[in-house]
């Protein structure tokens, strides 16, 4: 298979799930120096080895790193830059589904830590992203090169309000705000080289999603699916790695919207 990825890639929440999965695709497609972070140091290590299984020259930099703490994402790019020279793929991936309650039944700390996590961690990555991606030379030659490229894991309720059954105000608010930071940033900085978009699964088989579809709360939502079925984590990943391949070179400021067609059904 032909590489269509070069360069040094950073993910975050890459421990597992859809993170897990993007770290497997963009190796499978190029990429041969991955930084890959997360809070759970343990879980990093099995994301690694996989990778080395698979792709023995592969070169891994595990981070423990807390995208909501300014000094922890700001020291984590440092380390990619001082281990690898540059950064090329940032895929910003690190969330949580939040409390799972209502706006009336919400505490303002779960509120909180939702934004903490899913909007603040986004803008401090990007921000230490974008300040590192100014200042260095494209790997490929331009118009389809760039300087770097941004890919933010948004959602489906980035985009429509979420049903009443799951529960997700603050999960959706959250989401919302990614598209807003994505779009806001795209156009800012594309005169520079730098393509920023979003990816937005819909429902997809990661470990939080089925923990939460354990007790059948949301099998109607589910069913509402026109493809008839979760999406897989693979599936997400390779729509992570088409944005940042050069197949997407004239995208910036797009939400992908990866949903087997639930919010146009």
């Amino acid at each position: 298979m032909a590489s269509l990825l070069k360069g040094v890639t950073f993910i975050t929440g890459a421990g597992s799930g859809i993170g897990q999965h993007a770290a497997y695709a963009l190796a499978r497609h190029g990429v041969r120096q991955l930084v890959l972070c997360d809070i759970r140091p343990d879980v990093l290590k099995s994301t690694s080895d996989e990778l080395k299984k698979r792709h023995p020259d592969v070169e891994t930099l595990n981070i423990e790193m807390d995208v909501s703490k300014e000094d922890s994402v700001n020291s984590a790019v440092d380390q990619t830059v001082k281990q690898f020279g540059r950064l090329d793929i940032a895929i910003n991936n690190a969330g949580i589904g939040g409390a799972g309650k209502q706006t009336a039944e919400q505490e303002l700390k779960d509120w909180q830590r939702v934004f903490d996590i899913n909007v603040n961690g986004v803008w401090l990555c990007q921000r230490a992203q974008i300040r590192q991606m100014l200042k260095q030379e494209p790997l490929m030659q331009l118009p389809r090169g760039n300087r770097g490229v941004i890919v933010n894991t948004a959602s489906m309720l980035g985009l429509v309000a979420s049903s009443p059954v799951s529960a997700a105000c603050s999960y959706t608010a959250s989401k919302h705000a990614v598209m807003g930071l994505t779009k806001t940033d795209a156009v800012t900085y594309a005169p520079h080289g730098i393509r920023i978009n979003a990816i937005c699964p819909g429902y997809v088989g990661t470990p939080l999603l089925l923990e939460a579809t354990a007790n059948g709360i949301m099998d109607g939502e589910i069913a509402k699916v026109p493809q008839g079925r979760l999406g897989e984590m693979e599936e997400i990943a390779d729509s992570i790695m088409f944005l940042a391949s050069p197949l997407s070179s004239f995208m910036t400021g797009a939400g992908l919207v990866v949903d087997g067609g639930f919010t146009v059904g």
